[in-house]
């Protein structure tokens, strides 16, 4: 029996990652070669992965402590893992956990205990309590393992994995957490009248009207913060989330709005110009992701670019309620909207991205024709 070798991606001196370095872009191009006859896995650009791990580019890595693993056989790379300390979601949620993510390894149980085990002895080191995941530094990242719907193509902001992974771990010992689970709805369906009168009744009731007729400039600038601060409120009470600072909104400002399609993204507003509810969506990126493999260029952006003028699948990527309207059926306004304009633009179908399966808002979905299609979940398990 071959042994399984575990290494540690060293830091610099400047306690950040050699992103450049040999063991960092075995860690970065693992998957790659893993899934190369995958047709599910979605590549990631490698530009976003490497900022991902940059402290001067990503504002989390402010509060977050990782470390990167790789596993070799018979001196092959045959897998990868990310072990995060996330102080200040401990600390938020009074626990003692250390999170695992970016998990990828082959179809070998030895493999996925050898990179597990290198995360938790890090962890009991640290006097940590629990191991959970797959979960990324903050909610903005990737987290959860398919347990059902390997045979969707999966969105461009999920992570994958094929089917023997969540056997190796419950195998391992590890027990459901929670679960994620994402719709698919057709797009072109008609709004049902419904829907329609009772959006007018609680738009007119609370002097609600959704943002029209504004520029992506205007967009980010007048209402890029107002949109981050109400995901803040919205996603407060759900599992193990972590507010965003300001670091982080601006970060994520500029890394999403500049690339949003007005037709595709709804802000609900009130009285004062506050956004009381928002949902934002894209043409699906997957197959233009898998054609560029994970490079901008010299090709990749001509399929990216090509994509987001490709309106027949749509992926809804952010969508939130500001908590005090959450009752008051104000998502149904904007998802309508959204629909409206799928339709104009010959949309086929939608897919959402991961809600917690306890989360009430999820349900504006049944009011349509849709279905279930994966299902994603955290793992916990003792130290």
């Amino acid at each position: 029996m071959n042994s399984i070798t575990i290494k540690e991606v060293p830091y610099n001196s400047g306690k950040t990652y050699l992103t450049s370095s040999k063991l960092f872009n075995e860690f970065l191009y693992f998957p790659y070669r893993l899934y190369k006859n995958d047709k599910m896995w979605v590549p990631p650009l490698l530009m976003d992965e490497r900022n991902t791990f940059n402290k001067k580019v990503n504002p989390a890595l402010e509060f977050c402590d990782y470390k990167i693993f790789l596993a070799y056989k018979d001196k092959k790379c045959v897998g990868r893992i990310v072990g995060i300390i996330n102080k200040k979601a401990n600390q938020i949620w009074n626990r003692k956990f250390i999170r695992f993510g970016w998990l990828d390894f082959e179809d070998d149980f030895q493999v996925l205990q050898a990179l597990i085990g290198a995360v938790e002895q890090w962890g009991r080191r640290e006097g940590l309590e629990k191991i959970v995941g797959p979960m990324g530094f903050t909610d903005m990242d990737k987290e959860g393992m398919v347990v059902e719907g390997f045979e969707k193509l999966q969105p461009m902001a999920c992570y994958y994995n094929p089917a023997y992974c969540p056997k190796h771990i419950e195998k391992y010992g590890f027990e459901k957490e929670v679960d994620w689970v994402q719709y698919e709805i057709p797009a072109s369906q008609p709004i049902p009248d419904k829907v329609l009168r009772i959006n007018n009744l609680i738009a007119n009731k609370y002097n609600l009207r959704i943002v029209e007729n504004v520029s992506k400039s205007e967009l980010r600038k007048r209402y890029g913060r107002k949109i981050f601060t109400t995901l803040n409120a919205a996603f407060s009470d759900l599992y193990g989330y972590v507010p965003l600072n300001d670091k982080q909104i601006d970060y994520y400002i500029k890394m999403y709005l500049p690339f949003v399609d007005l037709r595709l993204t709804c802000l609900v507003v009130d009285q004062n110009d506050e956004v009381v509810a928002f949902g934002i969506s894209m043409p699906t990126l997957s197959r233009a992701l898998q054609k560029a493999k994970g490079k901008l260029f010299p090709f990749g952006w001509y399929y990216m670019l090509k994509a987001l003028n490709k309106f027949e699948y749509i992926d809804l990527y952010l969508n939130g309620v500001a908590p005090k309207w959450q009752n008051k059926g104000v998502h149904s306004i904007y998802y309508a909207k959204m629909n409206e304009n799928y339709i104009s633009l010959g949309s086929q179908m939608a897919i959402a991205n991961p809600q917690l399966e306890t989360n009430q808002a999820s349900h504006i979905w049944t009011k349509y024709e849709s279905e279930v299609v994966i299902r994603r979940r955290a793992y916990i398990k003792q130290l």
